[in-house]
């Protein structure tokens, strides 16, 4: 008889700690607060995306301090494509964008990576067409490729501005990728942002969800552009009891990751504070807490 999984695999963003912290620090400080894994963030900064041209010295190096540390680097995020998209009409960056895949690609296969996150813009600094719009489908078409030969998953964030911002968007965009390898990444925030209902959402996309990120927003209103970031679990609008009731109804046990931002010196506290309110929308859903005390 089949049996559900007891708790699921929840992990940190990268960015919910100080990156003052070193690799041991970071990896350290997010186990002793309970997680499971680490998600490295490479984002548009000079800084993470060198992460990119890593050697393998420098790899191997963080894989073996995970494995002695006890804490795996599960997922990647890879916004660095919002100042390098496919869409582009440069087609200098189009050729970036293509280099940045590879490369984030290879680094996820070497640090034992499952999940590169990629961002849903088509363009994000210059005008979105129908023609940008085109050129993200191919480069997403020729991304999967690359992640199909690798065995290294791709999930197309749900994003904070209107081009993906649900899940049904996803669902036609992924009809035009047609790869296993190329699923979603919904992030509950963006998704009740854009005041989508995040349920329905869930319930649609449940076979094509690969992880979810667990983000607090205040929704976009007429005169309002929303807050998409920068806010503790629990101080926003997102119902995370209906979305845990959700997961449960729908038996969806894939991975989640808290994002946050480290923004001041109570940083530590803001996470503890987060897996707290966590821990009670899984008591309302009478499901297994995603935190130990």
């Amino acid at each position: 008889m089949y049996q559900p999984l007891q708790r699921q695999r929840i992990g940190l963003y990268e960015k919910a700690l100080p990156n003052t912290l070193s690799w041991e620090e970071k990896l350290k400080a997010t186990k002793e607060m309970g997680f499971d894994f680490l998600e490295i963030s490479i984002d548009e900064s000079d800084e993470r995306r060198s992460r990119l041209d890593w050697d393998d010295e420098t790899i191997y190096a963080l894989r073996h301090l995970c494995e002695n540390v006890g804490l795996p680097l599960q997922s990647l995020c890879l916004s660095a494509h919002r100042k390098y998209p496919f869409g582009s009409a440069d087609p200098d960056i189009r050729h970036q964008a293509v280099l940045h895949m590879e490369k984030a690609i290879t680094l996820a296969f070497k640090l034992g990576i499952r999940t590169i996150q990629l961002a849903g813009y088509d363009v994000y600094y210059e005008p979105a067409n129908k023609e940008t719009h085109q050129r993200f489908i191919e480069g997403m078409q020729q991304a999967a490729k690359m992640a199909e030969r690798a065995g290294v998953m791709l999930a197309v964030e749900i994003m904070d501005t209107n081009y993906l911002n649900s899940l049904s968007k996803f669902e036609i965009l992924n009809r035009a990728i047609n790869s296993p390898y190329f699923t979603a990444y919904p992030d509950v925030g963006n998704i009740s942002g854009w005041n989508y209902d995040v349920c329905t959402e869930l319930a649609l996309s449940k076979a094509h969800i690969t992880q979810i990120h667990l983000k607090d927003t205040h929704k976009v209103s007429p005169g309002y552009k929303g807050q998409f970031r920068d806010l503790v679990i629990g101080d926003g609008e997102v119902n995370f009891d209906a979305i845990f009731q959700t997961l449960k109804d729908t038996d969806c046990v894939v991975p989640m990751v808290i994002e946050m931002w480290a923004q001041d010196e109570n940083w530590k506290e803001n996470i503890l504070l987060a897996k707290q309110r966590l821990n009670q929308a899984c008591d309302h859903a009478q499901m297994p807490r995603l935190f130990a005390a």
